[in-house]
């Protein structure tokens, strides 16, 4: 592939950048970090303000259609700042699924609200144990007038502020579909939890939730493929953000080591100090390549399942490597929570796991690797 970013790329990244960059003062992250919801609307606003929630909507819907590599330019800046906003959970685990396999209503319905910035939505994707997406805990019965769903879901961001959530559920043939529900329909109710950077999520118990035939995304039984697609766009994404983080607590050490002296010269010169922040570029360099290599396939419909676990390997594991050693470079100073560069390092443990840890992509790797030897 091309690394060549377009020119409209670049300007994105600028705009993202800079809107960011202007809202997230330390101070005012403290101040969201310490609200009941964990979401900073004023910053929303100038998101949706600027269009960038609609990165990766078509202009029909009121956005601006830069796809996958769009919205991981944007989640990267986000993760530079560690921005307290739901990017994530509404462009990739919501407005992906309803734009690609929604009808035609349901788009018209939820697109040019998210891309206006007054509509949050979340996804239920998550699964206990192994978390094998490919089957709900959810199961989701026909009556007269549509679906009863019935089960628990865990881990699903932006509850208390999102307006409505994708819930992949199952039937009795095993297979799976995804529903829209309203996130204060009868019968669904959650109970929330910190998440270590400070989010916060939910457990969602649907007790005889009702649902229209009007909110299946896709087909009956074809969820299966739709969680699959929908989750390489939220992995990408994620890994975005973790890239973004690394970057700039990077960015952060090598000041602080170059600015600190001890023995009468600065910390950055000794062999010790060179050596670690060397690797964690590297680190750094190889999340950057893999994730660019798995949104450019995206983008070109091509497939995409081995890039993005490589991606996501590299963001879990070379993506903690960076952020601890960032953490110790920064020496006493790194352990301070009124220093800010604790907080990429607590966004990057965060996601490390989130849909499979390092572990896990390289079993995926692994037995990918295994069934193309079978077949030959």
């Amino acid at each position: 592939m091309d690394f060549t970013f377009t020119e409209d790329e670049l300007a994105l990244t600028e705009l993202a950048e800079q809107i960011f960059r202007g809202g997230t003062a330390v101070e005012q992250l403290k101040a969201v970090e310490s609200t009941d919801d964990r979401f900073d609307r004023a910053l929303w606003a100038q998101l949706a303000e600027a269009n960038l929630l609609g990165v990766a909507i078509d202009d029909a819907h009121g956005g601006i259609g830069f796809g996958v590599v769009g919205l991981a330019l944007v989640a990267q800046q986000q993760g530079r700042f560690v921005a307290p906003v739901p990017l994530v959970p509404t462009l990739a685990m919501g407005a992906f699924p309803l734009a690609a396999f929604g009808s035609d209503a349901l788009r018209d319905e939820w697109l040019p609200r998210v891309a206006s910035g007054t509509a949050v939505l979340s996804g239920a994707y998550a699964e206990r144990g192994a978390n094998v997406t490919s089957r709900s805990s959810v199961r989701a019965t026909r009556t007269a007038n549509g679906w009863q769903l019935e089960g628990t879901k865990i881990a699903v961001p932006a509850m208390r502020v999102a307006a409505a959530v994708l819930v992949p559920a199952a039937h009795d043939d095993g297979t799976l579909t995804v529903f829209i529900v309203d996130a204060h329909a009868p019968g669904l109710s959650r109970v929330d939890a910190v998440t270590t950077n400070r989010e916060i999520h939910a457990t969602l118990r649907f007790d005889q939730v009702a649902v229209g035939e009007e909110s299946v995304i896709g087909r009956v039984g074809a969820g299966a493929g739709i969680v699959a697609s929908t989750l390489e766009r939220v992995n990408v994404a994620n890994c975005a953000v973790a890239l973004g983080a690394c970057e700039n607590a990077l960015a952060m050490a090598a000041a602080y080591t170059s600015q600190r002296t001890q023995f009468g010269r600065p910390l950055s010169t000794n062999q010790g100090v060179a050596i670690r922040a060397a690797d964690a570029y590297i680190d750094i360099d190889a999340m950057r390549v893999t994730l660019w290599q798995a949104a450019w396939r995206l983008d070109a419909q091509l497939d995409a399942g081995l890039a993005v676990e490589v991606a996501k390997y590299w963001a879990a594991e070379g993506g903690q490597r960076v952020v601890h050693a960032t953490q110790h470079l920064h020496g006493g100073m790194g352990a301070d929570v009124d220093y800010p560069v604790h907080r990429a390092f607590i966004w990057v443990k965060q996601l490390e796991n989130v849909f499979g840890g390092g572990s896990q992509q390289l079993a995926k790797i692994g037995a990918r690797i295994a069934a193309e030897a079978r077949a030959r």
